[in-house]
């Protein structure tokens, strides 16, 4: 019998985080470490975003160096990671069974938001991989309805990687970067009301936190970074208990923390 998966918000930080991964990179080998045999892996990233939920279906996912101005060793880097048809076709069963619309894309490889986690995760990349997109226009609420969608896969062995960052300003990061400055205060505090909300299961919090959030806006300029957290908690399931097994920061206003999400016991 296929053991149930642990659905994951993972980083990915800058590009560099391939080749510095720190305290954060060392949670995510030990994480993927204690996972139970998985048949396949369903990557959801942030820099993958259409209008309508859409699944990977290539034989053989091409490493997208979707990034510029960093050091020529990241462009060198390739993740041999394979698909699966068969695989990608249950996931788009799931997801129209949900009663939300779904495409097929035939060549989608893996962008950085996909490939830095998995490359240090499951380095041997000797599990099938299915992109699956975000819809940013859809917010919190169609995210969450995404990763419901999903959680029926779980029992069939099925892992559920959702990949962004709990904090994600570009602009911010520049001007620090530039001054040599320090980390805002919204950083800590916004991840620490996230953790605070999710360990609660405050659902309608959570789905509304651009308005109840400190920082919220400042954190997220645009909320892209933040949506794959909200598809891994609902691929969790109903009964999902939050455990955030990383809390850090890089970059000056990245937040690193990881999220997994598994059935309360008892749940």
């Amino acid at each position: 019998m296929t053991q149930a998966q642990t659905a994951l918000f993972v980083p990915h930080g800058a590009p560099t985080f391939a080749l510095r991964p720190g305290a954060a990179g060392a949670a995510l080998v030990r994480q993927a470490q204690s996972l139970a045999a998985r048949r396949a892996i369903v990557i959801v990233s942030a820099h993958w975003d259409t209008a309508v939920p859409t699944v990977g279906f290539a034989d053989r996912l091409e490493t997208i160096h979707d990034f510029s101005g960093f050091p020529d060793e990241l462009y060198a880097i390739r993740y041999p990671a394979t698909g699966c048809r068969e695989a990608a076709e249950e996931v788009v069963a799931a997801i129209r069974n949900a009663g939300l619309p779904v495409e097929k894309d035939a060549e989608r490889g893996l962008d950085h938001g996909a490939w830095v986690p998995l490359r240090l995760m499951f380095p041997e990349a000797d599990v099938p991989v299915i992109p699956l997109s975000i819809q940013s226009r859809g917010g919190p609420a169609q995210a969450y309805r995404l990763g419901q969608a999903l959680a029926p896969l779980a029992a069939r062995g099925f892992l559920v990687i959702a990949s962004g960052n709990v904090t994600h300003n570009l602009r911010d990061y520049q001007l620090a970067a530039r001054s040599g400055g320090q980390t805002p205060a919204y950083v800590r505090e916004f991840s620490d009301w996230m953790a605070n909300r999710l360990a609660a299961h405050d659902l309608p919090a959570l789905l509304d936190y651009r308005q109840q959030a400190p920082g919220a806006v400042q954190a997220h300029p645009s909320d892209e970074h933040l949506l794959p957290l909200y598809v891994a908690l609902g691929a969790g399931g109903a009964s999902a208990e939050a455990h955030r097994f990383h809390a850090g920061i890089d970059d000056y206003v990245i937040a690193m923390d990881a999220y997994s999400f598994s059935p309360r016991i008892g749940g």
